[in-house]
Order: C-alpha cells, then sequence, then structure tokens
C-alpha cells in the first residue's frame, strides 16, 4: 500500500484473542489497532464497496424517480446507501437500503420523488 506521498507500508491482519488486530508499519513506525469481529466484519464490507465503487470507475451523478430506482443503485451523498429491493405500491415506492458498514433499513418515497445517485446499478439481466 502507499499514502498520498507514494510512501510504502504493510498492513497485516491477525486475530487477536478475542479481538481482531490490524497493525500499520511504515517506515516512521507501527501502529496496532483492536477491534470487535462485528467491527472488523464492518471494515471489510465498507473496504469491498470501496474496492467495487473504485473498480466502477468515477461516475456522473444521475437523478432518477423512486420507483425507478433498481438494486445497485448508490445513493449520492457523504455516506454510501445501496438499494438491495424497490416495491412500488401504488404512489409509494418501498426501498430497502444497505449501508457500506452492512446496515440495512427500509424507507418509504413518493413514488415521483428525485432521488440523486452517485451509480446506477445494473438492470436485471445484465
Amino acid at each position: 500500500m502507499t499514502d498520498e506521498h507514494g510512501d510504502g507500508g504493510i498492513l497485516e491482519v491477525a486475530p487477536a484473542g478475542a479481538e481482531v488486530g490490524i497493525t500499520v508499519a511504515v517506515p516512521s513506525g507501527e501502529h496496532t489497532f483492536l477491534c470487535t469481529p462485528a467491527r472488523a466484519r464492518e471494515l471489510a464490507a465498507a473496504l469491498a464497496l470501496a474496492a467495487e465503487e473504485a473498480e466502477s470507475g468515477p461516475a456522473d451523478p444521475v437523478t432518477v424517480r423512486a420507483g425507478e430506482l433498481r438494486r445497485g443503485d448508490v445513493r449520492d451523498g457523504d455516506r454510501a446507501m445501496t438499494v438491495e429491493a424497490v416495491r412500488v405500491d401504488g404512489g409509494t415506492a418501498h426501498v430497502t437500503w444497505t449501508s457500506g458498514a452492512g446496515r440495512g433499513w427500509n424507507q418509504m418515497y413518493d413514488a415521483d420523488a428525485s432521488l440523486p445517485l452517485r451509480r446506477r446499478g445494473r438492470p436485471p439481466g445484465a
């Protein structure tokens, strides 16, 4: 891994008793952080999401109607929110979201409400 100046470092992850140890070693020194297994899984999910977004490249934000959201759409904002499912019932769109940390929740919108997306998911069958 490299930092913003191009300096190299090593990241190691290993069990540390009942916790997970994350060690960052750079030429100037070494730091070890401990976290719970649950927090380690959240970190892994956030890393996987960031990697997926980096691989898909930058995209111009787009705005879509809530009723037209599809699985994989990523909401534009300071935190990544990805659409897991959408169900339209009359004039209401019921959207299931997941965060980069793997948390999920449901939210209702007027089906015609405009929502800004950072990235559009793939259409079914694509």
